[in-house]
């Protein structure tokens, strides 16, 4: 059976950053995806400019719109326009060009990409990982990435990322057309989804408009939001095609590799508790693990640890923070609304965050405090 040096499960935003870097560094990859079929994929799409620094190709190929502002309201009222200074601090792009860009790129870098192959077991013989397809087909490597996202059971098999799994309760819709949303404008709508928030982020030729719910396990009155909330929009109330979810987001510190084995985006549970921001950690990740993995296997390192270090220090901090807020700011989400988006410097410090430019823990203290008292 040959053996490569990494096999990735799923192709996703991290796990073709991780191919696209480690075929980059001379490794044997090889990316495994269970579908066979172009699909689309149920995300807003929205990240962070400061991705591009993870990449040396350009981005903008895949960018559909470039966000200079976003609009708040509270119950599809008292709105609050942000402008987001600086250049191209926000980006949207369809989740499943941005997945098809970037394994192209880490096919030209020489990383083998396999569909139709949906991984059944994972286990470890000797010093090598053996994958077997639900067909029975076997793979072997010295590296094994999880990369398939929130639904996936193998880090909770292998004791990766937290013990307790936190889930926001989604839907996404994708419509065709712009309705009434402006170029370069964004939506985010408080006050008419419990414990959480909608948004609208538009498309080259459509718009993607989610909904999420981060406290609590009660099922999104989704039928409610989108009644009110897309004739606001310019649509019908049953327009779009539309895809429920469980999406795992950050819940405490927690190692993310084994021996030999490690798990990035959604399924390592990095998505933002706050503000449901996915991609940039699921890019992040598969950088991250990239680069600890080529030290591995190049001798440079004893183990995978450099891995969790580094998700710990450049996203877990901020989100432990952001966790914070989450908790306080959807229990009492018109205080939030008042005190949080309202207040005079709010739109510098959304766009810093939306840019990358600062993390929850900058901001943190002040906020709580302010909806803690106002709250109670």
């Amino acid at each position: 059976m040959r053996t490569q040096d990494v096999l990735i499960i799923g192709a996703g935003a991290a796990g073709s950053t991780a191919a696209f870097h480690l075929a980059k560094s001379g490794h044997s990859v090889t990316l495994l995806d269970k579908s066979h079929k172009k699909l689309i994929k149920p995300c807003g799409g929205g990240m962070s400019a400061a991705v591009q620094k993870l990449f040396p190709f350009d981005l903008q190929p895949i960018v559909e719109e470039v966000i200079n502002q976003v609009n708040f309201s509270w119950c599809l009222e008292d709105e609050v326009c942000a402008l987001l200074p600086g250049q191209a601090p926000f980006w949207i792009v369809k989740r499943e060009r941005l997945d098809e860009f970037i394994t192209t790129q880490a096919i030209n870098q020489g990383a083998e990409f396999v569909n139709a192959f949906e991984v059944k077991s994972i286990k470890k013989i000797g010093s090598y990982w053996q994958l077997t397809s639900q067909s029975g087909e076997q793979l072997q490597s010295k590296v094994v990435i999880i990369a398939n996202g929130s639904r996936s059971t193998f880090p909770s098999e292998f004791n990766l990322g937290p013990k307790t799994i936190h889930h926001a309760s989604t839907i996404s819709v994708r419509l065709e057309g712009r309705g009434n949303l402006q170029r370069g404008s964004s939506r985010f709508e408080f006050g008419l989804v419990q414990h959480g928030f909608a948004w609208a982020f538009p498309l080259t030729d459509g718009v993607n408009v989610g909904i999420g719910s981060f406290i609590g396990k009660r099922a999104l009155n989704s039928v409610a939001v989108l009644d009110k909330l897309l004739p606001s929009l310019g649509f019908c109330p049953d327009e779009g095609e539309r895809t429920e979810a469980l999406l795992r987001v950050w819940n405490g510190h927690s190692k993310l590799n084994g021996e030999g084995i490690l798990a990035v985006g959604d399924a390592a549970s990095l998505c933002d508790p706050f503000l449901a921001e996915g991609l940039r950690p699921a890019l992040l990740s598969g950088y991250e693990a990239a680069r600890s993995i080529d030290n591995w296997l190049i001798g440079e390192a004893r183990d995978l640890d450099s891995y969790s270090i580094a998700m710990r220090n450049n996203w877990g901090k901020s989100m432990a923070w952001g966790r914070r807020i989450s908790q306080v700011f959807y229990r009492f989400p018109k205080v939030g609304y008042q005190l949080g988006i309202k207040r005079p410097t709010a739109p510098k410090r959304i766009a810093q965050i939306l840019s990358g430019e600062m993390g929850y823990e900058d901001i943190a203290s002040r906020v709580i405090k302010r909806l803690l008292f106002q709250g109670s």
